[in-house]
């Protein structure tokens, strides 16, 4: 593909709440065995784009650790490969990250030491399969100086949290509103663009030499009438999962076989980074339905509509409904949890209970860890 990729996975969301206090959003488990990121990676590797730039900044760690090595989405190659950049301190910038535009800037050097005439900007929150070639041919037919792969949301559906986009019928974006309070429209960005790699390099320097750092207010927003900005309508499964609400849902989703099937089974593949562990163990009692079980759990309990992730421990007697229990949790005997997200490494003390009403915002449990207790 003649394209680069940039995944912006630095930035902070409190609608996380303490799901984000020990990782960044775009590393956030996801059903049962992915990071958020994986997707964004993969569809750059599907779409056989060669070299892509990952910008990390908040609690950066565990996604570091994460892509460490690139071989899982098959970027090691001596032409391209996979770039993890970090804000530094150097004699010319000494701040972090001040948004997504700036971010670009601080490593401005990627886009002007690439060669192919294409940039594919993707968050690393979202979950979903996209070929990148087919919007490249969209945007390159539509002769857009910007394309943003949009997706019509249900009716309902709070967008709020999302940049809500119209378009007239030649599908050129007419209007752009950033999380507004009130619209019309439910069709809203993915945070998905296109755009040609010299033009982004003049938008970024002019951005920064007018003090503006965000991307979408400085640049989607301030050229919307001057620039030529097309959506690309995505209509396969997409979620962004930057708030409490919508990670549960997402994960809940993939209990439904039609959207296991879509990711697990139909080509093309979503990669991730692949631990040596032993497959689930049910040891007699134990009780599974409609669930996800990942690789190293130990269940000895009910287990129903639920998504376990790797390592997970179920003691004796527990019911687990509607749950999504994160990596290397001990759940204590005769637990009860219900429509809640258990964080990982968390050890739930015997004969507790946590229910969350249907309908509410899943409760995240973050009990007391006694195997991590330095004694």
């Amino acid at each position: 593909m003649r394209a680069i990729g940039i995944i912006l996975a630095g930035g902070n969301n409190k609608k996380m709440k303490e799901l984000s206090y020990k990782r960044a959003i775009a590393a956030m488990p996801i059903a049962g065995s992915y990071r958020a990121t994986d997707f964004a990676l993969s569809n750059m590797s599907n779409s056989h784009i060669q070299k892509v730039a990952v910008l990390t900044q908040y609690n950066a760690k565990s996604l570091n650790e994460h892509l460490s090595s690139s071989k899982w989405w098959d970027f090691g190659r001596k032409n391209g490969g996979l770039y993890v950049f970090t804000p530094s301190i150097t004699a010319e910038n000494g701040s972090w990250y001040r948004g997504t535009a700036d971010s670009i800037w601080q490593n401005i050097s990627f886009l002007k030491n690439s060669h192919e005439p294409y940039v594919v900007i993707a968050p690393g929150d979202g979950v979903y399969k996209l070929d990148y070639n087919k919007v490249l041919e969209y945007h390159i037919a539509k002769r857009a100086d910007i394309t943003i792969v949009c997706k019509d949301m249900p009716v309902g559906t709070d967008v709020s949290r999302f940049g809500v986009v119209s378009m007239n019928e030649d599908s050129r974006i007419v209007n752009f509103e950033e999380k507004p309070m009130a619209t019309q429209s439910t069709t809203v960005s993915t945070g998905i663009y296109i755009i040609r790699r010299r033009q982004l390099i003049e938008l970024i320097e002019k951005c920064v030499e007018e003090e503006r750092y965000d991307f979408v207010n400085d640049i989607l927003l301030r050229y919307k009438n001057i620039k030529k900005i097309y959506g690309y309508k995505l209509d396969t499964y997409w979620s962004n999962i930057a708030c409490v609400d919508s990670y549960y849902k997402t994960n809940m989703d993939f209990l439904k076989p039609n959207i296991r099937d879509y990711f697990f089974k139909q080509y093309p593949d979503v990669y991730s980074k692949v631990e040596d562990l032993p497959p689930a163990k049910y040891n007699p009692g134990a009780q599974i339905k409609n669930s996800l079980i990942s690789s190293g759990c130990i269940i000895n309990g009910q287990v129903e509509n639920s998504v376990l992730f790797k390592k997970v421990y179920i003691g004796n007697n527990c019911v687990i409904k509607n749950s999504v229990i994160l990596n290397n949790a001990y759940i204590g005997d005769n637990t009860v949890i219900e429509n809640c997200i258990v964080e990982s490494r968390g050890s739930v003390r015997a004969n507790t209970e946590y229910i969350t009403e249907p309908g509410q915002t899943p409760k995240i449990v973050l009990d007391k860890n006694d195997r991590y207790t330095m004694m």
